[in-house]
């Protein structure tokens, strides 16, 4: 236990930043708490695990939702445990676009900065869509409410309007509602799965949940015998890595919470850790619970639910009215969980346009009062917003278009600070958190996991969607490639022409003495002080 005096953390947190060359702006208010709860709302297993359950069924079935979570959570868990060295190191909002900037140079901190920007405007659009999903099923039940892609969207521009209006208040509401988050996940979790192993006449068996394969892609195969169902299981996994998303929120929070070069990496990997348990339980008991006397009658039922499949087996197996309850505790997280994401993309953002990368920089840096990013917030809520405008005439589709985005953009930028430290090797400098020598392992097995999912979620996800093949149909057809390859172009072109003039890389705001005169200048300016009182 430290000896170190009360509030002298504070003191430390703020060298620590000075030293990274920027000055305290944000409000430090988080706790080591709060700090993992923001990483595992954004996670949240209530609605990554629920909203595209329906992919890990169709693509692999119950084996896809068993053995897929735990051999995806596996490989995140080294990937956080990774990036969690890095983010004690160098705790600032900026996060992967400066570590990749201080241990490559400007040009890696460049791609991996954008990346890591759009990968969380994906990740927040997809969550707040899928969050409508659930929500609009529940108002279906409760009032009859229009289940349809055009009632959605309207849905999906309601709740925006409300994380981005919550993203408004200070830092202290923000941790405060991470906080209760996390309980409310923890609690939600065990209550819905007590449920479903109490309140259903008839549960599946052991060997359907562990060994029942499902393919309904188009492609060949039924089981591991045939190598195409290989690929189609891959494809599957797609439900457990979007889930498993989102992590580094801990690391872009690390301006603003206590004791940051140790809250951020334990904050990061532990959200993971404690996702992928409470996770498995979940999935255990909404899979258990699928309705069917028989395996085909199962199947049957679940494949035709489609994406309303979770909605399907709660009310199915047990009652419209405890699907109502269950929902609304689903609903509640997801909208805790968008709120997350919302304030996790803008620090992101603020960062960036800090170091001048983001067109128009000067605005999206700007802070109110209460020590928010404020504009950065309105632009995070505005492009998610339009990410999913596709979905007023194709919602399956858009949906997909969001996790797609999310999984890749973002886990490629995990992958190229993992890579710049393994190369660094013991000329790295550790803080108070590393793994020691096990990166020797540890680093290049998560590169490898990071660049096999990025190349699986680029191929068809059926036999329709293969370009240039006979009945290809647009509709299903995977744009991964599109996205990713053209952003590649964009800003590989955009460094090439233009930015490599002009990006340096992060920019430090001043000497020590001009740090600490900027801090006492915006203290006068601000609503709330530069510290937590001791």
């Amino acid at each position: 236990m430290s000896s170190q005096a009360p509030g002298a953390h504070v003191d430390d947190d703020e060298r620590t930043l000075h030293k990274l060359g920027y000055a305290q702006v944000l409000y430090r208010e988080m706790g080591g708490f709060s700090n993992f709860a923001i990483s595992f709302t954004i996670i949240s297993i209530l609605a990554g695990c629920l909203t595209s359950y329906y992919i890990g069924f169709q693509w692999g079935g119950p084996v896809a939702i068993t053995w897929g979570w735990l051999i995806v959570g596996f490989f995140v868990i080294l990937v956080a445990l990774a990036m969690g060295e890095v983010a004690s190191s160098m705790p600032t909002a900026g996060a992967l676009y400066y570590w990749a900037s201080k241990l490559g140079s400007p040009a890696w901190g460049w791609f991996t900065g954008w990346f890591n920007l759009i990968g969380p405007i994906g990740v927040t659009a997809a969550i707040g869509y899928g969050l409508v999903i659930f929500a609009t099923s529940l108002l279906t039940l409760l009032w009859s409410y229009p289940n349809n892609s055009h009632w959605i969207f309207v849905t999906y521009s309601v709740v925006m309007l409300i994380a981005v209006g919550v993203n408004f208040f200070d830092v202290r509401l923000t941790s405060l509602l991470n906080s209760i988050s996390a309980w409310w996940h923890m609690a939600g979790v065990l209550f819905i799965v007590l449920v479903l192993i109490i309140v259903p006449d008839h549960h599946q068996s052991v060997s359907y949940v562990f060994t029942e394969t499902v393919n309904n892609s188009g492609f060949q195969g039924h089981n591991f015998h045939n190598i195409m169902f290989w690929y189609v299981f891959g494809i599957g996994l797609l439900m457990a890595q979007y889930t498993i998303t989102g992590f580094d929120a801990s690391a872009h929070m690390a301006e603003e919470t206590h004791e940051a070069s140790r809250g951020a990496a334990v904050g990061m990997y532990m959200s993971v850790v404690v996702s992928v348990i409470f996770g498995f339980v979940l999935l255990l008991g909404v899979t258990f619970a699928i309705p069917g006397s028989t395996v085909a009658k199962a199947n049957a039922g679940a494949i035709a639910a489609g994406g309303n499949i979770v909605t399907y087996i709660w009310q199915t197996s047990m009652s419209t009215h405890w699907a109502e309850i269950l929902l609304f505790i689903a609903v509640v997280a997801q909208m805790f969980c968008l709120t997350a994401s919302v304030t996790s993309a803008s620090r992101m953002m603020f960062a960036f346009s800090r170091d001048g990368a983001v067109p128009g920089w000067r605005m999206w840096r700007r802070i109110a009062k209460n020590r928010v990013p404020w504009v950065a917030v309105l632009a995070i809520g505005t492009l998610s917003w339009l990410l999913m405008v596709p979905t007023w005439w194709n919602n399956f589709a858009g949906y997909l278009v969001g996790t797609s985005i999310a999984v890749i953009g973002l886990y490629i930028a995990f992958a190229i600070p993992i890579y710049l430290r393994w190369r660094q090797g013991e000329n790295f400098e550790r803080r108070s958190w590393h793994v020691g020598n096990h990166y020797k392992w540890l680093d290049p097995v998560a590169i490898a996991w990071i660049i096999l999912i990025c190349i699986l979620f680029m191929l068809p996800i059926a036999p329709a969607g293969i370009p240039f093949k006979k009945g290809f149909d647009w509709n299903i057809a995977n744009y991964a490639p599109v996205t990713v390859g053209g952003a590649f172009i964009l800003f590989g072109g955009w460094f090439a022409l233009s930015a490599k003039k002009w990006f340096k890389g992060p920019v430090r705001m001043g000497t020590e003495e001009e740090l600490e005169r900027l801090e006492a200048e915006q203290e006068k300016q601000f609503d709330l002080p530069a510290e937590s009182p001791a």
